[in-house]
């Protein structure tokens, strides 16, 4: 601790923060976390000081399957802006600063740090952007899929809901919900407890 007593005198920032993950299996998020503090370890901003890692606990009611694990990081930073920078690469839930216990920033420093994180608040930005492009495609990309399906499986007739459900692997009820759009689509009809497949001919008329 003698090297970071030197370094808080220059002018470094003692920090404690709690990195948290949630997930499955409990494996995974474990060695997760570890990845992130060997990351820590290997990147010059940031001096590690200590790493208190919780053992990972399943959560239980609606969540039960995932499990929630978290670390607490004790770490020096060269300045404000590599502290910053951390939180955007790290996302901790929490973050206490130990030393110092007040700072004095010049104008130019608070520039800095705040061209800083609106250059990683535009890249946040554009990845939350770039995500739901991604999910819109998939999606679409999905009811095409899922439409082609059920199109094949009625080919031979008027096909019940169990039976479809057994053969695409959708739940009952998932596979009734889509069932519906597709019939205020006009691409199937329902007669009973039977769907059937409208082909474009019966669809024009």
């Amino acid at each position: 601790m003698a090297n970071a007593q030197e370094k808080l005198e220059k002018g470094y920032i003692q920090s404690k923060v709690i990195i948290e993950i949630l997930g499955k299996p409990k494996e995974h998020i474990e060695q997760t976390l570890k990845g992130y503090v060997e990351h820590i370890k290997k990147n010059k901003d940031y001096e590690l000081l200590n790493a208190d890692f919780e053992e990972a606990k399943e959560l239980e009611g609606e969540n039960k399957g995932l499990w929630i694990s978290f670390v607490e990081v004790e770490f020096l930073t060269k300045d404000i802006i590599s502290l910053v920078g951390f939180c955007f690469d790290y996302m901790p839930s929490s973050i206490e600063i130990i030393a110092p216990a007040e700072f004095r920033i010049k104008e130019r420093e608070f520039s800095n740090i705040m061209n800083d994180l609106q250059g990683k608040l535009h890249k946040l930005d554009m990845m939350a952007k770039q995500l739901t492009s991604e999910n819109q495609l998939l999606q679409r990309n999905t009811y095409f899929l899922a439409t082609n399906l059920v199109a094949v499986l009625m080919k031979s007739g008027a096909r019940k809901l169990k039976d479809l459900s057994k053969a695409s692997g959708m739940s009952e009820k998932d596979l009734n919900e889509f069932l519906e759009k597709l019939i205020k689509q006009g691409h199937i009809q329902k007669e009973g407890d039977s769907y059937t497949w409208v082909t474009n001919d019966k669809r024009k008329k």
